[in-house]
């Protein structure tokens, strides 16, 4: 049974007993001793709720236009949001929840740091002969002994909600809330920030009706991904070549799901998302109270849960409310504190999602390419299908890894407006070539093509439509040598993968040294300068582009520049890079300034 199933197995018992004893008081044949039982029996399962439920971490200001007297409908007790300032701050538990949840936390750390230790552990015990029988059975009694009190501490814990006011109200909004996912249930829900593990479902990737009938779409095991192209062309597959790469396939294996995932999805990392709660934590509230934000849990294909914020616009008088922008974050970008306070402050739509990515902001499961890509997809169909949108309507923008999920999805949806990348690289294995030792590059080569595979440059050259690349000048991540070189920047080979692909004629031989020129600039006076040397005509390079299209139409790759003069490609080559990639004069890290948030050119 799925995580989600048993969560509402769970509170399915919960209400039964609730509906019990709600007949036990009603019940004319009863009398007092059956009420008084069957309060008893309501204490207790309300007690049960108490001590299984999530951890509250918060409760939301309520603004003035949501602020409605009703109650939670099939609730015992009338339930009313909270009105008082006292609830206009974190959640303030009572002692004894305050410090069981101390040392249950304290608990999950060390649990964490004992299982990415466990490999060397096992092999210290193995060292020393601990793990013989005699020394594994007493410390298996020392293991369940701890558990029982753990579970010890937890009973206190709940025992500490369920003294609590504001945990039992809670509580009892959120059984509700799972029972029946009314507007008003769900909307005195997002009053509060919880666990998100116990948020009910609110989009499943099978919702759409076109998705039942279709079997064209994504099955069980996920959407279509580009698959790499063989190492070693022309090689028979035989039984006796599959047995000789059977060892570097299982290492490969290894190394992706060990220390490859974690170093490329560092965000994922328990600890880390441990040490940055406080900052999400204010980071979500700002999201909500400020910027009227919803949050959302998408079920995607393969059991993962995403989590998703929307802040609407559409009400507003804002032109740029009609357009949403959904937001692809970095490897440790979470969507609290990432790329969305870009297009926000911008004053444009905001729709943000962690393709990544990482696992408290885009998904609750494992981060794998496969599982990125049908995590953006869920949200793809979210958009469109729950939140109303044409994909003519959405813009998709992504910051560093999040570039893979954003290429996938405007491959997988050519419709989409437009796309914007920043800090973005074409080609995962150069950058993990660099931090690895070379004695390894096959393997490396071999784990991230097999496991690991972030084909942006392949997925974008799929996608029609306008694109804007941002490229840092001081970038540190995407550079594979140091950040003062700026050719060694993996932006750039993503734009000139894109125009080679655009525009094969005019990125020839000579378009295609003049581009590299422009782009060894490291500052716009550099930029400018090479520009005016090959005397650049905008206005004829856009009546030439203008014509080709009007004569061929709209579809990529173009011959445009076939019977053209050197002079004519370089002046196009370099118009065309101009168009495509804007330098950012910052680190990898630095936020993108509103100013910088730009719709790509297009014809």
């Amino acid at each position: 049974m799925s995580q989600v199933a048993r969560r509402r197995s769970r509170y399915g018992l919960t209400s039964r007993a609730h509906n019990t004893s709600e007949a036990g008081r009603a019940g004319p044949a009863g009398g007092p001793a059956a009420g008084r039982a069957a309060a008893r029996a309501g204490a207790m399962a309300k007690l049960l709720s108490c001590v299984l439920g999530p951890r509250l971490y918060k409760i939301y200001r309520e603004r003035d236009s949501e602020r409605a007297p009703a109650s939670v409908p099939e609730t015992p007790t009338a339930v009313t949001a909270p009105h008082s300032s006292s609830w206009d701050t974190y959640y303030q538990p009572r002692a004894l929840e305050k410090h069981a949840d101390s040392i249950l936390a304290l608990a999950s750390v060390f649990w964490s740091i004992s299982y990415y230790s466990s490999p060397f552990a096992f092999f210290y015990l193995y060292r020393k002969g601990y793990l013989s029988l005699s020394k594994v059975v007493p410390f298996s009694h020392y293991a369940g002994t701890l558990l029982l009190l753990l579970a010890g501490v937890a009973c206190l814990r709940g025992i500490g909600r369920w003294t609590n006011p504001q945990y039992r109200q809670f509580i009892t909004i959120l059984e509700a809330t799972h029972r029946n996912q009314s507007s008003e249930n769900k909307r005195q829900l997002a009053n509060y920030n919880f666990d998100f593990r116990s948020w009910p479902v609110d989009f499943h990737w099978e919702e759409p009706s076109s998705r039942k009938e279709s079997r064209g779409g994504p099955s069980r095991r996920g959407v279509a991904l580009l698959r790499p192209e063989p190492l070693h062309r022309g090689t028979a597959d035989t039984l006796l070549n599959r047995v000789k790469k059977l060892p570097c396939q299982i290492t490969s294996y290894l190394v992706a799901h060990t220390l490859g995932r974690r170093m490329l999805y560092p965000g994922s990392v328990y600890l880390l998302q441990k040490a940055l709660m406080p900052v999400l934590l204010q980071g979500q509230a700002r999201l909500v109270e400020e910027c009227n934000g919803r949050r959302a849990k998408l079920l995607a294909c393969d059991g993962n849960e995403i989590d998703t914020m929307f802040v609407d616009r559409r009400g507003t008088a804002e032109p740029q409310g009609q357009k949403l922008v959904i937001c692809c974050e970095g490897n440790a970008g979470f969507y609290e504190v990432g790329c969305v306070s870009t297009p926000l402050e911008g004053r444009t739509l905001a729709f943000g999602a962690d393709t990544l990515l990482t696992l408290p902001f885009l998904l609750q499961g494992v981060p794998f390419p496969q599982n990125e890509a049908n995590a953006m997809d869920v949200v793809v169909q979210f958009a469109i299908h729950r939140l109303g949108f044409q994909p003519q309507d959405i813009i998709i923008y992504a910051w560093s890894i999040g570039g893979f999920t954003a290429t996938w999805a405007a491959m997988s949806y050519p419709d989409v407006s437009a796309m914007i990348l920043d800090a973005s690289f074409d080609d995962l294995v150069p950058l993990a070539l660099k931090v690895m030792p070379d004695s390894w590059r096959g393997l490396v080569t071999r784990t991230v093509r097999q496991h690991l595979n972030l084909n942006n440059a392949e997925q974008l050259c799929r996608y029609q439509g306008p694109v804007l690349l941002i490229r840092r000048t001081k970038d540190e991540i995407i550079t594979t040598t140091v950040p003062e070189d700026i050719m060694s920047n993996r932006g750039n080979d993503l734009l000139l993968k894109l125009l080679q692909h655009r525009y094969p004629r005019v990125m020839a031989e000579e378009g295609l040294r003049v581009v590299r020129q422009w782009l060894e600039a490291s500052s716009q006076l550099e930029e400018a300068s090479i520009y005016s040397r090959w005397e650049v005509e905008e206005d004829w390079c856009l009546s030439v582009l203008r014509s080709y299209q009007a004569e061929h139409g709209p579809d990529f790759p173009w011959s445009v520049g076939e019977d053209m003069s050197a002079d004519g490609r370089r002046q196009l080559a370099l118009f065309l890079a101009r168009k495509h990639l804007h330098n950012f004069e910052a680190t990898h890290c630095t936020p993108l300034p509103a100013q910088n948030f730009q719709m790509p050119w297009h014809l």
